[in-house]
């Protein structure tokens, strides 16, 4: 800033479209939107909204980018809003569409990147509401390095159904109990028309509210930010908190990767633990930090699943949705307490311009809930997500244990394999499944898939059946609101000739969630025989953004990442 209290464009990005007079015809191009002159003398900020109409995740965001972009305006800022796309996961599960929702993170995050170049904005706020989006949002943040807040839409309010809160889960569920004729179409119907009250996005410690809690934990997003359902008027207070704050940090220089660091990556991996939180948390941190060039990937967010706490009782596993945590006094219940017991690191600094603790200073535990426990009364010793590894899968997979009781985090059972999920979903749906099978759905890794897709649809209907003792693995990954012994991530992916993809009918596989192992029952030998006969499985996917995804994304161990990241990169487009 200068003396006056004036920004210095002389070393932003905007210089290069506002400054100077061969930049006559750019400012031109403003002023036919309304901007003056005072305005494009200021910071250009953009305002990054995952607006659409596919789902109630994403409805109110564009009316939320306006209440951010009068805190910039307040703050000397000028704000330039623009929309990238979502794919919402629930209307895509169950079928092709699918295999679009893990490539919607990268166009995001691109699309993003390339409208921030192109125009040659100063700082960036997101907004985001839908899985995809929020991970997409905060890659891009820290891939750009400019000053940036991360705003979350807020979470849907619950259903009521019957005497019961309900989510969408409870509907993916309830086609479990249609295929087993425990309901008819009309109970069917009765909590379709109820599950999903308001905007927001899913009510349940699903993907989006664990990495709106990661927002938080990570340092990426205010304090308080990530709690209040959409539909409530105090979001649009802090979405303008949130566009004040960034011009703040413009005044500090305080980027994202002065933020994300790997301690904070930890508390992030904490967090997500301690809320039972969503498995796909395993691939999102190491996306994250592959773009500020930080090692951190799966086998270092399980070691930190491993040793933390599981404190907070939400759905899928528990009892409580997002609204219920928010009333207690949101995630900053479980990273005071979590700070308190000494598993975060309280000196990461963050998008207030204050340390991790320093925003937990004033919060106090909540007596008299049943939502947030404290650390010495914790629902179980080690975080509701497991990581594991075995000569299954080498490169390691990933395990939500979060509601399952100690004597079914174990299993042997011989397997039963399906190329896709279709072929499985069926087969459950029509009554094949027994007791002790061992589902294996390959063919669903990032490359094979391609696009590695939530099996929800599949594991929802099998827990809607009641059938007890069974379990699913799988190369692809599965849904936050996924329940029951389900083993996601495994690497090596059967595209490129992993072991799940040597798998055979009746083969006897071992799960051990609380040794942190899963295993098939042949010898190395075998093993490598098999892999020998083994034949690449050609996909339908030859062209179009799906096939190029499958060209250059990596394994699930390192984020399923499409390009190296920080560690190769020549220039960062903030120093530009």
């Amino acid at each position: 800033m200068t003396g006056n209290g004036a920004f210095d464009k002389s070393r932003m990005p905007s210089r290069h479209t506002t400054v100077g007079p061969e930049r006559a015809p750019h400012r031109a191009f403003l002023y036919a939107m309304g901007v003056t002159e005072e305005e494009v003398a200021q910071p250009l900020v953009g305002v990054a909204a995952a607006w659409n109409e596919a789902a109630p995740c994403n409805i109110s965001l564009h009316r939320q980018a306006q209440a951010v972009k009068h805190g910039v305006a307040a703050a000397r800022g000028t704000p330039r809003e623009f929309a990238t796309i979502t794919v919402t996961d629930g209307i895509a599960m169950g079928h092709e569409g699918m295999k679009a929702s893990l490539v919607s993170r990268e166009v995001i995050a691109d699309s993003v990147e390339l409208t921030m170049r192109g125009h040659g904005y100063d700082a960036l706020v997101t907004l985001a509401g839908c899985d995809k989006a929020l991970p997409g949002m905060m890659m891009a943040m820290c891939r750009l390095n400019v000053p940036a807040v991360f705003i979350y839409g807020g979470a849907i309010l619950p259903g009521r159904f019957r005497g019961k809160d309900v989510t969408i889960v409870d509907v993916f569920e309830g086609v479990g109990q249609h295929a087993g004729g425990h309901w008819d179409d009309a109970d069917l119907r009765e909590l379709e028309l109820v599950a999903c009250p308001s905007a927001g996005s899913c009510g349940g410690q699903f993907t989006a509210n664990t990495m709106a809690c990661v927002s938080e934990a990570i340092g990426l997003a205010l304090p308080g930010s990530a709690g209040a359902p959409a539909p409530y008027e105090s979001r649009d207070q802090l979405c303008e908190k949130s566009g004040e704050a960034v011009m703040n940090l413009l005044r500090l220089n305080l980027r994202p990767r002065d933020i994300v660091t790997r301690k904070a990556l930890e508390n992030a991996a904490a967090v997500v633990a301690a809320t039972g939180g969503s498995t796909n948390a395993g691939l999102h941190l190491p996306a994250i930090a592959n773009e500020c060039g930080i090692d951190f990937d799966l086998h270092d967010v399980a070691e930190i699943f491993r040793k933390t706490p599981y404190i907070a009782d939400l759905k899928p596993g528990g009892k409580y949705v997002a609204k219920d945590m928010y009333e207690i006094g949101g995630v900053q219940v479980v990273i005071r307490e979590l700070l308190d017991a000494g598993y975060l690191h309280g000196d990461c600094m963050t998008v207030s311009g204050r340390t991790l603790a320093e925003n937990c200073a004033g919060v106090t535990f909540p007596e008299g809930q049943d939502v947030v426990y404290r650390v010495k009364d914790a629902l179980a010793p080690t975080g509701g997500v497991v990581g594991l590894k075995g000569n299954l899968a080498p490169e390691g997979a990933i395990v939500k244990v979060a509601g399952i009781a100690p004597e079914g985090q174990t299993f042997t059972g011989p397997a039963r394999v399906f190329e896709c999920e279709e072929d499985c979903f069926d087969y459950v749906t029509k009554g094949g499944v027994q007791a002790g099978d061992c589902l294996v759905i390959r063919y669903e890794g990032p490359k094979g898939g391609p696009g590695m897709r939530e099996m929800l649809a599949t594991t929802a209907a099998l827990y809607g059946l009641g059938i007890e003792n069974v379990a699913l693995i799988t190369d692809g990954r599965f849904s936050g609101g996924t329940r029951g012994l389900c083993v996601g991530h495994i690497g090596p992916e059967a595209a490129v000739g992993g072991p799940i993809g040597l798998l055979r009918d009746g083969d006897t596989v071992t799960i051990d969630a609380p040794g942190g192992t899963i295993s098939v029952d042949l010898s190395g030998a075998e093993l490598e025989a098999r892999r020998e006969a083994w034949q690449p499985r050609e996909n339908i996917y030859r062209s179009g953004a799906i096939w190029r995804y499958a060209q250059t994304v990596g394994p699930a161990r390192h984020g399923a990442v499409c390009h190296p990241g920080a560690r190769a990169e020549g220039h960062v487009y903030a120093d530009l």
